[in-house]
């Protein structure tokens, strides 16, 4: 499996960070970068992305959760 850095994606480990820490890490991604993939575990985390994105126009799709923190890959 490539690793989301060879693919051009730039990664967002916001674990340990409660909201809005990690909307405000991807938002911030978002400015240098047209692909991103945000790690987070805060539970608001998903409701604040498909928020951000929503606002922006930007393409969510869910990863899976792993041990309570979930995977956002992020596109304009």
């Amino acid at each position: 499996m490539t690793a989301p850095e060879a693919l051009g994606t730039l990664v967002v480990d916001a674990r340990g960070m409660r909201c809005p820490w990690p909307a405000l890490r991807l938002a911030r991604a978002m400015r240098e970068a047209a692909d991103v993939l945000l790690i987070a575990d805060d539970p608001q985390a998903g409701r604040e992305v498909a928020a951000l994105a929503d606002e922006h126009g930007w393409l969510v799709e869910d990863g899976a959760t792993d041990a309570g923190e979930g995977r956002w890959r992020v596109r304009r």
